[in-house]
Order: structure tokens, then sequence, then C-alpha cells
């Protein structure tokens, strides 16, 4: 592959972004294996997974103008993060992306509150500065 650097690392289009990496982080593990397999699996067999799904085409933006939450068979929920690579590079010099799992989310088909993730984050914050609340006045 370096030879005379005629050819070119591989990589896959996830929307603008040319991957040629994938990592999965210890969070999104565990994230995994609870909500999406329900088994203990090991992080490479999930790595060549979601090369699959990449190279398959199965990866999706869950909201158009936003680039971290994702939707793989418009059902699994997943967020990552991209940062460039530092030793991929395509032709033109420009750097390749790594994309980094930071967690997945679960279903859709299994939790209804993923189909709306801005109304459901707003709820959370909501219910949880509610909580602390409740708490403090509990501790005067």
């Amino acid at each position: 592959m370096e030879r005379w650097s005629t050819y070119e690392p591989f990589y896959v289009m996830l929307g603008d972004k040319k991957i040629a990496d994938i990592v999965i982080t210890n969070h999104a593990k565990t994230r995994f294996d609870d909500r999406i397999s329900h088994a203990d699996t090991n992080t490479e067999s999930i790595a060549e997974w979601m090369w699959d799904c990449l190279k398959q085409q199965r990866i999706s933006a869950y909201y158009r103008n936003e680039e971290d939450v994702y939707l793989i068979d418009d059902d699994i929920v997943f967020v990552a993060e991209f940062v460039p690579s530092d030793q991929d590079m395509d032709l033109a010099g420009n750097p390749l992306m790594k994309m980094i799992v930071v967690t997945y989310l679960g279903r859709m088909s299994e939790t209804m509150e993923l189909r709306d993730l801005k109304t459901y984050y707003s709820w959370l914050r909501h219910s949880r500065r509610m909580t602390l609340v409740k708490n403090s006045r509990k501790r005067r």
C-alpha cells in the first residue's frame, strides 16, 4: 500500500466524512451489551459490525443538521464523535476521520422516548433539575 504512495487507504463515506477507523469506547461497549445485544460482546465484533453497517450504507444521521447522533437500520440510536486521523490521509493529503462511538442509546422499537431525542433530553434535564430543587429544600 505504501509503494510509491500510489494507493489510497481504505475509507467509507458517511455523509461528507471519509471514515478510516472506528473506535468503540468502554462505555459504548457496556451500553451495547445492555441495550442492543443483551449479551457479552467483545469490542472487535462490535467494530466489525459497525464497519459492515457503514459499508452497506445502513447508518444515517438522526437529525439533518446535527452530526453526533446516528441511526442504524432506522432503529438503533448511537452517539459518535469524529476526529481527524493522525495516520491516514487521502491522495490529496487531507486527513481521513476516526469515528469514536461514544455510546449506544438503544433501540427505538424498544424505547419509545428515543423517537424524539430533543423532547426526551429536555424532559430529562427538567426532571433532574426538579429533583435537585426538591433535595435542596429538604436540606434547609
